[in-house]
């Protein structure tokens, strides 16, 4: 139990990192972006390079982890997440929006690979354990939730161009992640794991707990990301200065991690589908804010809320997900849920400059309660069905 507990808190360490790195990214890439941009709706095309990066390499990821341990899969990440921060530099320098692109994409691979994480605490963890040690990984990223906007604020001007230092810094960021995935100690992969694929992957995908928790997980990812990643273009807009744009997404990221520390106890308590249902709740009500107004505490609250909401229905996604297969079949089950979270942070990412620049904030808001709508749905369904059985 030792081992693991210390694997765990290697894991909310490695997780701090990235989210120091993925914060920073969403901070500056969507300024550089309309900044560097040829037709300023493209904005938000680095993020969505980002999120590309991460979606197209995700099934790659899982299997190359799969035959090589998780171990190599995070350090293989890591190196790719220092070049693409390098390249980003590079295309600040050259004032070049496809370097800038390029550089995303390569960061959205390191993110792809560090997704992986929380797969990596459950699958040592014990039945008991298991959503504590998810919920307990992804705590680390409250500390990137302070650090990433603090970090791009103070060295926004630390050298010439703009932003120039950012970049610098998360390549040591990435570097720093890579020294300590490599005092990991995970056990070893059997030949069983390695060679068996188990059920086919359309078995997988026709059990409606697999289904409500990759719904889950794509829904609460997209809809995040859409208001997230235009949330300093709408503040921009609103002519409020960067370091109000940076405080907002620094709380909404607190609001994303610090339920972590007690959303495993929850689910343990309450059951995962309630904390499902709530997080759906939340995400219902930062919708409902958002769209009331753009005052400061209106982007405040709202933000926060659809942190908590993420929070709620990600970890309670992964936790029904460990439900759904055997450990012969995490590669394909675990690959086919992060890859569809990230082709939704990709559709929405892309779908949030558009709008933002055209129909402004509110219309971006309501974009979000069709998917909202038919997660609850979905849950609300397994929720019956489950009280059905047992009674």
């Amino acid at each position: 139990m030792d081992r693991i507990k210390k694997n765990v808190g290697l894991l909310a360490a490695c997780q701090a990192l990235l989210l120091t790195n993925g914060v920073t990214l969403v901070a500056i890439n969507s300024l550089t972006g309309f900044a560097l941009a040829p037709d300023k709706r493209l904005a938000t095309l680095p993020i969505t390079a980002y999120v590309v990066g991460s979606a197209l390499s995700t099934l790659p990821a899982s299997y190359f982890m799969k035959h090589y341990g998780r171990r190599a899969g995070f350090m293989l990440g890591g190196g790719l997440g220092m070049l693409g921060a390098a390249t980003g530099a590079l295309a600040i320098g050259m004032q070049s929006f496809l370097l800038l692109c390029l550089g995303a994409f390569l960061s959205g691979i390191y993110n792809a690979a560090a997704q992986y994480y929380r797969f990596a605490a459950a699958d040592m963890a014990s039945d008991d354990f298991r959503s504590k040690a998810i919920s307990l990984v992804l705590a680390g990223g409250i500390v990137g939730g302070v650090l990433g906007p603090e970090t791009s604020k103070l060295t926004r001007d630390l050298m010439a161009p703009e932003f120039l230092a950012s970049f610098g810094l998360l390549a040591i960021f990435a570097l720093a992640a890579i020294i300590v995935t490599s005092r990991l100690q995970l056990p070893a992969l059997s030949a069983e794991e390695k060679h068996t694929s188990g059920r086919p992957l359309m078995q997988l995908l026709r059990q409606p707990a697999f289904v409500v928790a990759v719904l889950a997980a794509v829904v609460g990812y997209g809809v995040m990301n859409l208001l997230m990643s235009a949330t300093p273009l709408a503040m921009a807009i609103c002519k409020y200065p960067y370091n109000d744009a940076a405080f907002i997404l620094e709380w909404h990221v607190i609001g994303m991690f610090a339920p972590s520390f007690f959303t495993g106890s929850l689910i343990k308590r309450f059951g995962v589908l309630n904390i499902l249902l709530t997080g759906a709740a939340l995400m219902f009500g930062c919708v409902f804010i958002a769209s009331a107004g753009v005052s400061l505490m209106h982007f405040w609250f709202a933000l926060v809320l659809l942190g908590v909401g993420w929070n709620f229905l990600y970890i309670g996604g992964t936790t029904l997900l460990t439900e759904c297969y055997a450990p012969t079949e995490r590669a394909q089950a675990q690959g086919i849920n992060d890859f569809l979270v990230f082709v939704a942070m990709a559709a929405s990412s892309l779908t949030a400059g558009m709008v933002i620049t055209h129909a402004g904030w509110s219309a971006l808001n309501q974009l979000a309660l069709p998917f909202l709508s038919v997660v609850t749905l979905a849950i609300a369904l397994l929720w019956l069905k489950q009280r059905a059985n047992s009674a």
